[in-house]
């Protein structure tokens, strides 16, 4: 059989399959099941066209590692066929472990325990499964290889996977502020002290890309509208475990009921594999056609979320600087007592508050480094001229009020 295939994406154009192994580590079922969860959970909901998927970023990420990787040997830098192998394989798996709709349901359907650790464990169950040919990628992925700079392309704060999904979500959602120069600074990557540089010639580019990173967190993965779906879901979710947990059953998939039925902690989670094994079932269609079943369930609250997700009727959000004021939160939940005829607990699914934070560079966590024409190394906001990127490196930190319209 042919495995040299070749994928037209609509971002980058022909992405080729560069060997055999990548070719049926893409075949297996960890990785075809990327093909339902959504990249940008609920964004859709919002921005319609963002619907592409796991599947495609990981695809993407994978080709600007191959353009990477090209680029750092033509300038000396010495990577081995193996580590290349490797590079390739740790950027094509480092989003396997995600769970339905990405990051909106992250530690709601497994709690305490990040998308990361599950793609540690399903690569570790791949390496065992292809004889150890994994190896290299996990120790890359995981950064435990004596080449550091090679983690740095897999993870960091300038790597394959912030510029693929910024080049695609933009791209899918249609907001042109998130399009970066991936191109022209992977062209200026270089390594300095086993570590990745970029070129100062290519600072420029960087400062466009954090900019970029920071417009896109507040248009597309915070917009409030966004967080109003998310939200929903998560309520949907919670809801339905609160009811499982106490007797009730749902006509739901086998996968999705063993979670809900269940409160899976990270350590118990990491130590039985038979856990591992049924969350590799689950996708977006696990979630949407519960949904669908829960929007005629006979309790109220679960039946009113679900149908409300359908229907889009999302909630509002009010996102402010200080948190929001008690009293208010205290009035709008007794409105939904008195309105819905429920329970001052159950008055919490409609109306809640949290918080969201943007930080689009972590100074002094694996900083960008820009190699300078003398040779030295400076962090990116000292060598730009731009005040603005000092200003990135800090957290902004915003208060959520989610509540239903009606209710005011």
């Amino acid at each position: 059989m042919n495995k040299k295939k070749i994928i037209n994406d609509p971002v980058y154009g022909f992405i080729s399959i560069p060997s055999e192994l990548v070719f049926d580590l893409i075949e297996h079922p960890y990785f075809q099941r990327l093909r339902y969860i959504k990249q940008l959970g609920m964004t859709h909901l919002v921005y319609p066209g963002a619907l592409h998927t796991r599947f495609h970023h990981a695809l993407g990420a994978m080709h600007l590692m191959g353009t990477a990787v090209e680029t750092l040997c033509n300038k000396g830098v010495d990577i081995t066929p193996e580590e290349k192998e490797g590079l390739t394989i740790a950027i094509l798996l480092h989003d396997v472990g995600h769970g339905p709709f990405s990051h909106a349901l992250e530690q709601t359907i497994v709690e305490e325990i990040d998308h990361e650790d599950i793609s540690i464990l399903l690569m570790d169950k791949l390496n065992e499964e292809f004889g150890g040919r994994l190896t290299t990628a996990i120790s890359i992925f995981k950064g435990t290889h004596p080449k550091n700079y090679l983690h740095q392309l897999v993870s960091s704060q300038l790597d394959m996977d912030r510029m693929d999904y910024l080049n695609r979500d933009s791209f899918f959602t249609g907001v042109s502020e998130g399009v970066i120069s991936s191109d022209r600074i992977i062209k200026m990557l270089n390594v300095k002290d086993n570590a990745i540089a970029v070129e100062e010639k290519g600072i420029y580019s960087i400062e466009k890309f954090l900019i970029s990173r920071r417009l896109m967190y507040w248009q597309v993965y915070l917009h409030k509208t966004v967080i109003a779906a998310e939200q929903l879901l998560c309520k949907i979710f919670k809801r339905s475990r609160e009811l499982a947990l106490t007797g009730s059953k749902f006509p739901v998939t086998p996968a999705l009921a063993y979670f809900l039925e269940n409160v899976i902690g990270k350590a118990e989670f990491m130590s039985n594999s038979k856990h591992l094994d049924t969350f590799a079932l689950l996708d977006d269609t696990d979630v949407m056609a519960a949904v669908k079943i829960w929007a005629d369930a006979d309790d109220f609250v679960l039946k009113t979320l679900c149908h409300n997700l359908i229907n889009r009727k999302l909630f509002h959000v009010d996102i402010t600087a200080e948190r929001p004021d008690d009293e208010m939160v205290k009035n709008l939940r007794a409105n939904a007592m008195k309105k819905y005829k429920i329970t001052a607990h159950e008055a919490e699914y409609f109306v809640f508050t949290d918080s969201i934070r943007n930080n689009a560079y972590n100074k002094g966590d694996g900083n960008i480094h820009i190699l300078m024409k003398n040779g030295s190394i400076k962090d990116i906001t000292l060598a730009s001229d731009n005040s603005n990127l000092e200003a990135l490196s800090k957290t902004v930190k915003k208060h959520i009020l989610c509540y239903s319209k009606e209710l005011l």
